[in-house]
């Protein structure tokens, strides 16, 4: 056993040996330059700020937390601060040793505003050693038009390039090629397992508290990891500290409210906001028994105890309820919390420690004197994250850090809600995993021309106990199982171990100064599985870790890239190509039984994926009219013994074009107009190609897995944003936004079943197949109020 540890632990040493050579014999500068960036209205920390030096043509940009360091030879310098939408601050100074400046920077006029974009567009898109990685427009996602109205961030992630989506009125989306549950979605780092209000019709994300989202599909810092597709990274407002202040809206499907303001000015602040649907008071007020709703909370509170040390605590609490008749009802939830300590060890050297709690359960529940149950399943999950960020030089900077996450896996649990009910309690074993990573990465500016990034992550999964195992003669046997033993494990001890490498590598060259190539490669492994069948993951699936019976999910991806900037930077160009292949991927012998099945290691099927194609991105940041295009080409297919006879298949999300459109029109001061156009190809779909008799039965003949196709999706949406003039009051503002969704009122087919067809309600003992649409054309109003 030493042996082995050491064998794995050898190159890692080897890997941080390296690091730390190169590094520090690097380090000839003799003064440090750092401090926090932040917003002049509300104290905000601001994220990627560029902090360059013009004389030296160097610079660096601020961290997750509004922090930069940078290391330069003394002497006398201009130093520029510049962010998008900002602007831009330039400070004249002589630096001999160590210095620390805190700068605020303030919104540009609207004039200033498309100077400041225009110069920021090349450094985005073409200098940036970012590849794969989309940044969310936040006023574009307030202003573009949504269904009844609410603006929602999981509608904008489904329109960028790589991203496929189910359909209409699902949350789900499907990033190159993986399916819906390989897509790491974090909130304040914490993880959300299921982002969907209304069954998917909206998500979880308020839009008045996101600060920023970034959704990496490739190129993904050695930092992250758990998930094989995508990390969805969402970042809340941390609150006012200057002065209170707060927004509110009524809108056609929910309203919400936030407020947030200094709890010590400068020092500390709070933020706290509420969102909920009320079509269950207009139910019941009509005298509907049926009720449906949905809620969220975000909170939020910091302090700055010294320009080393600041404390962050966020939650977040939502859930949906549905009951139907007053018999029937059903729930879901995502609850998290994060706790963060931000420290200062010098001015080279920040640290972030984070705490965070996660949970999501589901419940289905039957109100009924013989049949009365109540359904459960709930996963926690407890984890420890240590990162530091090491500005060592202004040619490189270093991460590294470990995390270590504990869940613990309800799969279900059945008790009866009433004496008389004919069921009794009925749990599922429990399950339990520990997940730890180690992980070290590096960006370096090679030359002017070439940067790098670089690192390595070790993921060691563990299944524990406690819990008894059952060990099968035969795991494929799905229909007369035999169990040879059961063994018993105690709490914490491990049942099985995983070890698995991630190496992560980008880098850009610069063409000329107005494009780029751009070349990424990484390995992902995720330890946790959706046991679920369908193509959209609903509420009521389940997760299960990795164990003796289903491997780690693993998945390797290339993606290269040209980026151009046209016109003076006015308009951004890139075509990205990609190739990923995944391996143990997770799906289910054909006609699997995966509800409340206590041997569902024997329906279990894993292997292989693959998936590749091209994306093409056009956007205009500046002048009256802006927005994007977005083009992808891609294609999936899976091959998985003991599903579709062993030959291979296309996933069910499967959709070779997706094109995608936003356009802005700034009309004037007050009016805003925005519309989308969304097309793609039909997804895949199994159907029956025949039946047969079986006794009294005539059960469906099904020849081949996803061998259909749903008719092609499009859809357009738009909307009209008014401001009225200004209030007297000048510390309040109010805007209507107006939209339609499905504007020509196309009839998008979201599923297809086959049902007893009946001619004048007598059976013809044949089938037919029936199409399920979701939204006609639906108009919305919201009014805003801010102040």
């Amino acid at each position: 056993m030493a042996k082995f540890k050491w064998r794995i632990l050898k190159p890692l040493l080897f890997f941080v040996f390296l690091f730390f050579y190169q590094l520090v014999s690097a380090q000839t500068s003799k003064a440090t330059l750092h401090g926090y960036v932040r917003d002049a209205a509300n104290g905000e920390e601001l994220i990627g700020v560029t902090v360059y030096f013009p004389d030296l043509q160097k610079g660096v940009v601020t961290n997750a937390y509004g922090f930069y360091s940078i290391t330069v030879e003394g002497g006398a310098y201009n130093i520029t601060y510049s962010y998008v939408g900002y602007a831009t601050v330039t400070k004249n100074l002589t630096l001999a040793s160590t210095t620390e400046l805190n700068i605020e920077l303030e919104e540009a006029t609207e004039t200033m505003q498309e100077v400041v974009i225009s110069a920021e567009a090349a450094d985005a898109n073409v200098t940036d050693i970012a590849i794969s990685t989309e940044k969310v427009d936040m006023t574009q996602l307030k202003n573009m038009p949504a269904v009844f109205g609410e603006p929602d961030l999981i509608k904008m992630v489904q329109m960028m390039p790589g991203v496929i989506t189910a359909g209409e009125g699902t949350s789900a989306y499907f990033v190159r090629g993986g399916s819906a549950d390989q897509n790491l979605i974090l909130i304040d780092e914490a993880p959300i397992y299921d982002p969907s209000h209304l069954f998917g019709y909206i998500s979880v994300f308020n839009s008045d508290v996101i600060k920023e989202s970034q959704l990496y599909k490739g190129g993904i810092p050695a930092r992250y990891g758990g998930r094989l597709s995508s990390i969805l990274d969402v970042r809340t407002i941390d609150g006012n500290n200057k002065t209170f202040g707060g927004a509110a809206s009524i809108g056609t499907l929910a309203s919400k409210a936030m407020i947030e303001g200094p709890i010590r000015k400068d020092k500390g602040s709070y933020l706290l906001s509420a969102r909920r649907s009320y079509a269950d008071l207009f139910l019941k007020i009509a005298g509907n028994e049926n009720r449906v709703y949905f809620y969220d909370i975000n909170a939020k509170v910091n302090w700055k105890q010294s320009n080393k040390d600041r404390f962050f605590a966020a939650g977040y609490f939502g859930r949906d309820a549905f009951k139907l008749g007053g018999v029937f009802g059903f729930d879901w939830g995502n609850t998290t919390g994060t706790f963060r300590w931000n420290h200062l060890f010098s001015e080279k050297l920040f640290s972030n420690t984070t705490f965070i709690a996660s949970q999501f359960d589901y419940g289905l529940e039957l109100e009924d004197e013989a049949l009365g149950f109540r359904w459960t399943s709930v996963i926690n999950e407890l984890s420890i994250k240590q990162h530091f960020n090491w500005f060592i030089t202004p040619k490189n900077e270093l991460d590294f850090g470990y995390n270590l996450t504990y869940r613990r896996f309800q799969p279900g649990y059945l008790q009866p809600n009433v004496e008389s009910s004919i069921f009794d309690g009925v749990e599922l074993e429990k399950l339990y995993a520990l997940d730890h990573a180690l992980y070290i990465g590096n960006k370096q500016v090679v030359s002017d021309k070439l940067t790098m990034e670089y690192g390595l992550r070790l993921s060691i999964f563990q299944n524990v106990g406690p819990g008894d195992v059952k060990i099968y003669a035969d795991p494929q046997d799905n229909i007369r199982p035999e169990v040879v033993r059961v063994d018993s494990y105690n709490s914490l001890e491990p049942i099985i171990t995983y070890y698995n490498w991630e190496p992560r590598f980008s880098a850009r060259y610069l063409l000329n100064d107005v494009s780029s190539v751009k070349f990424s490669y990484n390995r992902m492994a995720q330890n946790v599985h959706l046991i679920s069948s369908g193509t959209v993951p609903l509420p009521f699936n389940t997760w299960n870790p990795s164990s003796i019976y289903l491997e780690p999910q693993l998945a390797d991806q290339i993606a290269a890239g040209y980026f151009r900037n046209l016109k003076e930077n006015a308009y951004e160009m890139s075509f990205e190509g990609f190739y990923k292949h995944m391996q143990h991927v997770t799906d289910f012998a054909d006609n699997a039984n995966i509800f409340f099945n206590d041997d569902i290691a024997t329906e279990f099927r894993q292997g292989d994926s693959e998936a590749y194609g091209f994306e093409f991105q056009v956007k205009k940041n500046v002048g009256k009219l802006t927005g994007f295009i977005n083009y992808t080409w891609s294609k999936t297919v899976r091959t998985v013994p003991g599903v579709n006879l062993g030959e291979p298949f296309p996933s069910n999300y499967d959709r070779r074009n997706a094109f995608n459109l936003l356009a802005s029109y700034k009309l004037s001061e007050r009016w805003d107009f925005t519309s989308t156009f969304t097309y793609s190809t039909g997804r895949p779909i199994t159907l029956p190609t025949g039946q047969y008799q079986y006794q009294y039965y005539n059960p469906s003949y099904i020849t081949e897995r996803n061998g259909y196709l749903l008719p092609d999706y499009h859809r357009m949406d738009i909307s009209a944003v008014l401001v009225p003039l200004k209030n007297k009051n000048r510390h309040m503002q109010t805007k209507w936004v107006f939209s339609v969704y499905n504007v020509y009122n196309r009839k998008n087919a979201f599923t297809l079943y086959s049902q007893d067809k009946e001619v004048d309600d007598q059976p013809t003992g044949e089938k037919e197949f029936v199409m399920i649409y979701l939204f006609p054309i639906v108009p919305s109003v919201t009014f805003n109020l801010s102040f």
